[in-house]
């Protein structure tokens, strides 16, 4: 299996790093990266690792300037995209095919494909022209996944968060993790926690 995981320049960079340490520890997927110049800021100012080490837990690293990449021809088989944390800017180019970098022609090419591209836009609050573009997007094929935590799952720490959302993506891609709370139905019996 072939996953191209983008990091754009959303605040969020730790769902991207997550799931790059989450498929790499799988061992079976073979990860194509690109950062947009934000998603590299944001990798500093959000965490503590360097954008080198991010780069070190996907197989392939594509410079967003590398519109020459295997990743931006139709003829390259893999099995979909993510892009996490998906800047509104980002979202904006893919909706209107302005295909500019690797990142939104690599996005244009898995929609043309009839491939997964999965968004996990990362903005609040919303205005109009935020929510056309998700409807637009939904429309040509994307699935939009925002990273918003469940609850249910009685999350105990940031990253359980983090990769409870993941864990719910990469299903998508019938990527099979141990990430996830599978809700097992609610009784209307008072409950003790």
């Amino acid at each position: 299996m072939k996953l191209i995981v983008a990091i754009a320049g959303a605040s969020g960079v730790i769902y991207g790093i997550r799931m790059l340490k989450t498929l790499r520890d799988l061992g079976d997927v073979e990860t194509h990266l690109i950062i947009s110049k934000t998603g590299r800021m944001n990798i500093g100012l959000e965490t503590d690792m360097t954008v080198a080490e991010v780069e070190d837990l996907a197989d392939v690293v594509h410079k967003n300037s590398d519109i020459g990449a295997t990743i931006a021809s139709g003829s390259f088989a893999t099995d979909g995209m993510v892009v996490t944390a998906c800047a509104m800017k980002t979202l904006s180019g893919i909706v209107h095919s302005y295909a500019d970098d690797l990142l939104t022609r690599a996005a244009d090419v898995t929609l043309k494909e009839r491939r997964r591209l999965v968004l996990m836009p990362r903005e609040t609050p919303l205005h109009t022209g935020h929510c056309k573009l998700l409807l637009e997007a939904s429309q040509m094929g994307a699935i939009i996944a925002p990273p918003l935590p469940a609850m249910y799952a009685k999350p105990q720490s940031i990253e359980e968060m983090v990769d409870h959302t993941n864990g719910r993506v990469l299903d998508l891609f019938n990527i099979k993790t141990h990430l996830t709370y599978k809700w097992q139905g609610a009784s209307l019996e008072k409950q003790n926690d």
